[in-house]
């Protein structure tokens, strides 16, 4: 298996990738909901209200998929990731309603990355944790945009997992993820403070710096600039052209997550050839 072309490890990714990010988009729909249900009950908990009767929304795990409006549970054909929308020409089957592009965006998005992980680092260890790196900031940046939540249902094990790999080491020696970590959650704990006292308004939520720490475990504390850098001209451009095309307004908020997760993927996968080229390119080298 070891001997396999990179060519032929690579497309093994793409597919798996394709079959993950059908998955991913259960978890950006469903696991919203069920955190919504839960705080309503420990709500109802605290206030000694009645217990909620109304049915819990469906599990990501157990619940087969079906269509959000009929609620018709979906054939085989239909949950053929990218192919079956595509088959279905972007409706549901029964019922006609149009397909949220989401599901053909994300199981593509999670396809292309994880063939590029696969190839940057090929078959081993680096490449399979690389491959839950990437699924887990596909389905929090997912997550985000729809609802501007980051769960720590996934920021926390995606934060852990940077310091155990570290203890191997994989990717950093643990000194430098536990102080990425540190430095990755002050950092934007600190801007969001100190944005607070002077507009008395809240710039950015707590699981931006959950993310950013997570970040800062798994690539060390040299990487927490470019990241923010980076994720701060993703999001200037993504907004700019927003509001250019009268999409939103500039009163609308936008979640920073996608643009800290995009960021912190590229820096992960590309970091050290985006440093020399920035080096050679500004003479420094």
């Amino acid at each position: 298996m070891l001997e396999l072309s990179p060519w032929v490890w690579t497309a093994i990714a793409g597919v798996l990738g394709l079959l993950v990010g059908s998955f991913l988009n259960v978890v950006i729909l469903r696991l919203p909901e069920r955190m919504a249900a839960s705080w309503r009950n420990e709500a109802r908990d605290v206030l000694e209200l009645e217990a909620d009767q109304s049915p819990l929304p469906p599990g990501i795990v157990r619940e087969p998929s079906h269509c959000p409006h009929c609620k018709h549970r979906l054939s085989v054909l239909d949950n053929i990731p990218l192919f079956g929308w595509l088959l279905l020409r972007g409706r549901c089957r029964y019922c006609k309603t149009p397909i949220s592009i989401q599901y053909p965006l994300v199981e593509l998005l999670s396809g292309l990355l994880s063939a590029a992980m696969v190839w940057k680092f090929g078959f081993g260890w680096p490449a399979l944790a690389g491959l839950t790196f990437t699924w887990t900031l596909i389905a929090l940046a997912g997550i985000d945009f729809r609802t501007q939540l980051l769960p720590d249902q996934l920021t926390y094990p995606l934060l852990w997992l940077g310091l155990l790999l570290s203890l191997l080491p994989l990717f950093v020696l643990p000194t430098a993820a536990i102080i990425g970590a540190a430095i990755g959650y002050l950092s934007l704990w600190s801007v969001y403070w100190l944005f607070k006292l002077l507009t008395g308004k809240e710039g950015m939520g707590y699981g931006d710096f959950k993310l950013l720490a997570a970040l800062g475990a798994w690539m060390g504390p040299t990487a927490l600039l470019p990241i923010i850098l980076l994720s701060s001209l993703i999001g200037a451009l993504v907004g700019g052209g927003l509001i250019a095309l009268r999409k939103h307004g500039r009163e609308v908020p936008m979640p920073f997550g996608p643009f800290i997760a995009a960021a912190g993927w590229v820096w992960f996968i590309a970091g050290h050839e985006l440093l020399q080229t920035y080096m050679q390119w500004t003479g420094l080298r």
